[in-house]
This record gives structure tokens, sequence and C-alpha cells, in this order.
């Protein structure tokens, strides 16, 4: 999907430790050939290097939407949500937090701390497509992003 506003691709930061979880996110995007580029960070930390392009992320690009797991190791995905949404320059950037929890309390942290949306994450493969089929319609049909900066 390309970008509403400059027709350049929109990348998609996935924040996900389970290698699990990332080969069946890259291979739901494939079955519903999704065609935005997907960068994934292993923990919070290297989210927050991608972001802020250090070390070896010097050349990231800026995501036009973050989807984001709560519990990962170095920084939390709250951690990392805080941050983001207290930096200037990265907190226009939509979040999505796709994670398992379905506790009332993380729900309502999340957005206290400006998540964009909360989605419980399925652990059946088809039910997993049609969630990240409906998150990639609403963000890159429905919804018009912030323009990037690069």
């Amino acid at each position: 999907m390309l970008s509403q506003l400059t027709g350049n691709p929109v990348h998609i930061l996935l924040v996900e430790d389970s290698p699990t979880d990332v080969l069946m996110t890259r291979e739901a995007f494939e079955d519903y050939e999704v065609l935005n580029p997907l960068h994934v960070a292993q923990d919070g930390a290297e989210a927050m290097d991608f972001l802020r392009r250090k070390g070896r992320h010097g050349d990231a690009p800026r995501p036009g939407l973050i989807i984001l797991d709560l519990n990962l190791p170095k920084k939390s995905g709250r951690e990392v949500l805080e941050e983001l949404k207290a930096d200037p320059d990265l907190m226009s950037i939509p979040v999505v937090v796709l994670t398992t929890s379905k506790s009332e309390e993380d729900v309502a942290r999340t957005y206290g701390l400006h998540a964009n949306c909360y989605v419980t994450k399925p652990v059946d493969f088809t039910k997993f497509v049609d969630v990240l089929r409906r998150i990639n319609d609403f963000w890159f049909s429905v919804v018009t992003l912030p323009p990037g900066r690069a």
C-alpha cells in the first residue's frame, strides 16, 4: 500500500520477540498480499534504535505504522510506547498494540500511554491472518496516516 500523501510505500515496524509470531505475521502478510515493507525489531531496545536510527539501524526508514507486542525483553512494549509517544519526532506514528493479554489493566494502561488501538492476538493462524487483514484494511484503506518525517 502506498502513502496517500507521498505515493511512497508505507513501512511497518513489527516489534515482536517471538520468532513464531514473526513468521506467522510474515506468512499472514504474504497470504493477504500485503506489499508494505515489514521490518522487525526483536526487543524494545532494538525498536527504539530502529526508530531513532541508531547503530545498525542508521539507515532505517521511518515506519508509517508500528505493530507492538507488550511483553518484550530489554525494554517492554509499555516502555517503548511511553518513550515513543513522549518524543515529538516520533509521537505521530500510529501504534497498534497486538498482544496475547486480555487484561483490562493492560488495555487501560496502554490507551493511557496513547496507543492508537489494542488488539488481542489470536493463537489460531486463520484468525491471526484475519486480524492482520483487518489491521491492514483499516490503517491503509480507511485511515489517512500522518505525513512521515525523514
